[in-house]
């Protein structure tokens, strides 16, 4: 059931222990899922209790460790060996009396690593504060270090096999977001769009299937437009109204997101305006896209176009993105903003969302792209426009 070869899973972790023999790390811990998916295949949903990988330098094979039950899972979908998968029993399971971690430190100490260099992802979603008081409350010799992003900055640069799954999402998300413009209409529940738009992620095309996505889709209505990141609710659709749809298809966990925005009925003046400020500042700045240029330089150029025409935007434009879990699609690495130095090379994937919030109403309309050698490949086939109902 592997997604990809072991060959592929053994370079990811040859470059996660050159990381850490750079970083002077011994052991890391790695509790991101997308991590772990991305160092041994695993994929369960079973990131809502403890669990994590540990990658210890001078052994081969990563060691995974999670709830006795989801240990199946582990035989299922990694290519670790059985003396690798470790699971803990059912009585450290949100218990006041025992904590997943402390087995986690019995079985370093027991390994000899207990006065070693420890690297944990502090700043992941799935890395708790208890995680860190009883690790070092139970190994007090260890030194801990911030292993943060350590195997996301390996994740930036997608191998081909990566870039076909994510190509494939971008052709869920293209189907999607149609039949989410098609069902829109005044007097239709916003809750009733919403699933059709779930069916048509989950059901894919008749050559793969859709996975269920990082982010719920996003798709504020009316005022609420002036916001980012709102639902839905099972309001009716009203004539008038602006609606912003940010999805993304998935396929094996690989995301590739989408936003468009849609008027229904007659756009006021200052929204078509508002949509050709971003389509052209999101033109320009892809236009400039090619190996060497600075995530920076990205965001200078959509940032030039937009103040010609007597707008800012305050926040990024735009993110890495690939591999993810719950609850986002982005990687958490290179951000399309001043100051981010990181270079773009080929096969790095962002979704740039340039999106625009007045006080009223907003606009939405994104692009995931491929840096190729000589420029950018725009993933999904969606009419770069305002739609109109």
């Amino acid at each position: 059931m592997l997604t990809f070869t072991k060959g592929e899973y053994k370079s990811r972790l040859t470059k996660t222990k050159e990381s850490m023999e750079k970083q002077g790390i011994d052991v890391l811990l790695v509790t991101d899922p997308a991590n772990m998916n991305y160092l041994t295949g695993f994929d369960a949903w079973s990131f809502y209790v403890h669990q994590l990988l540990i990658v210890i330098a001078e052994e081969e094979e990563p060691i995974w460790v999670g709830r006795g039950m989801d240990a199946s899972a582990a035989e299922i979908t990694t290519w670790l060996s059985s003396k690798n998968i470790l699971p803990y029993s059912d009585d450290h399971v949100q218990s006041t009396e025992k904590h997943p971690m402390d087995f986690v430190a019995n079985m370093i100490e027991e390994k000899g690593l207990s006065n070693k260099t420890i690297a944990a992802e502090y700043d992941a979603y799935y890395f708790t504060a208890k995680n860190y008081i009883q690790l070092t409350k139970q190994l007090p010799n260890a030194k801990f270090v911030d292993g943060t992003s350590l195997v996301n900055w390996i994740r930036i640069v997608k191998s081909d096999k990566e870039i076909e799954l994510i190509k494939r999402a971008a052709t869920i998300v293209t189907e999607t977001m149609y039949k989410g413009i098609e069902k829109i209409n005044a007097g239709v529940r916003e809750c009733d769009v919403v699933a059709d738009i779930f069916h048509a992620q989950m059901s894919g095309t008749e050559e793969f299937g859709g996975d269920y996505t990082s982010i719920v889709p996003l798709l504020p209505s009316g005022e609420k437009t002036s916001a980012c990141h709102l639902t839905w609710t099972d309001e009716k659709y009203k004539e008038g109204d602006p609606v912003i749809l940010e999805l993304a298809g998935c396929h094996k966990r690989y995301h590739s997101p989408l936003a468009r925005t849609l008027v229904i009925g007659k756009p006021t003046p200052e929204m078509e305006e508002l949509a050709d400020v971003a389509i052209e500042g999101i033109e320009e700045a892809l236009s400039i896209i090619k190996p060497g240029v600075t995530c920076e330089e990205v965001e200078l150029a959509w940032r030039k176009s937009i103040e010609k025409r007597g707008f800012e935007k305050e926040s990024r434009i735009g993110y890495s993105t690939g591999l993810n879990y719950p609850p986002d699609w982005g990687e958490h690495t290179a951000s399309l903003r001043p100051g981010d130095k990181t270079v773009l090379q080929p096969n790095m994937v962002f979704h740039m969302i340039p999106g625009i919030w007045m006080d009223t109403y907003g606009i939405e309309i994104s692009e995931t792209f491929r840096v190729t050698e000589n420029g950018a490949e725009v993933l999904a086939n969606v009419d770069r426009k305002l739609f109109i109902k």
